[in-house]
């Protein structure tokens, strides 16, 4: 079993960055395949992007491709996502998770979240 929890989200405007982090309990951390997800006020949750346990294997959304960044420090159970270029619709919560399918895009196939970081993006 894992315990997640993000940091790092705030409020910033277009154009600008953010940095989120993932901190993660146990010591099997590197034995899971982890993802970011956000979720919008009124809309369902959308998958951002997902790294391999190595994090040799990365996957995006179509949206965030070439703006967002994740990886993964396994000797310090933490997951990022590098945000840049930020728009106003990246506003959201997002949350980490963690599974055993690899780079799923899938909220369902992921078995332990976080409880989520407010991002707020202005225009």
């Amino acid at each position: 079993q894992v315990q997640l929890v993000e940091s790092g989200g705030g409020l910033v405007q277009a154009g600008g960055s953010l940095r989120l982090s993932c901190a993660a309990s146990g010591r099997t951390f590197s034995t899971y395949h982890m993802a970011w997800f956000r979720q919008a006020p009124g809309k369902e949750r959308e998958f951002v992007a997902a790294i391999s346990g190595s994090g040799g294997t990365v996957r995006y959304a179509v949206s965030v491709k070439g703006r967002f960044t994740i990886s993964r420090d396994n000797a310090m159970n933490t997951l990022y996502l590098q945000m840049n270029s930020l728009k106003p619709e990246d506003t959201a919560v997002y949350y980490c998770a963690a599974g055993t399918y690899l780079t799923s895009t899938y909220y369902r196939q992921y078995d332990y979240w976080g409880q989520g970081t407010q991002v707020t993006v202005s225009s």
